[in-house]
């Protein structure tokens, strides 16, 4: 698929996880029927109802999965090993490794990049962490 040595090939593939599937799946069988029903006796589509009342309904579960997927593509190791041969797009992790995979094997250099690796998910979290609340908040009502 021409997919070696691109971006694309380091996203598309583990997009969509069975794990994110099944979250989503769970967290809208918690959905109430009843808005869903009124929504239908109101003259919605499908598409309608899933847009203007699933979805933003379902943002605390988008934001877990968006923290989650986020982690596991950040610290993903063995597929952009694989896909990655240009040194240019490979990820951090497997940078590190061959990092530390030298003859001289610089212990403080390596700590301090992997503690600069941590800043984007911890940033990507507390931007999230809003949505997890509120629909913790919002469970907590029902």
């Amino acid at each position: 698929l021409g997919m070696t040595n691109s971006l694309l090939g380091l996203i598309i593939p583990p997009a969509a996880t069975p794990t994110g599937v099944f979250l989503l799946r769970q967290y809208m069988l918690t959905l109430p029927d009843e808005t869903i029903e009124a929504a239908r006796i109101d003259g919605a589509g499908e598409f309608a109802i899933f847009w203007r009342i699933v979805l933003p309904l379902c943002r605390p579960a988008l934001a877990v999965l968006a923290i989650f997927s986020i982690i596991w593509r950040w610290n993903d190791f063995l597929w952009p090993l694989i896909v990655a041969q240009d040194e240019s797009k490979q990820t951090l992790p497997v940078a590190i490794a061959r990092f530390a995979g030298q003859q001289a094997i610089p212990f403080n250099q390596i700590l301090a990049v992997s503690v600069v690796s941590i800043i984007p998910v911890i940033v990507v979290f507390l931007i999230l962490q809003r949505q997890i609340i509120s629909g913790l908040v919002r469970g907590a009502i029902r």
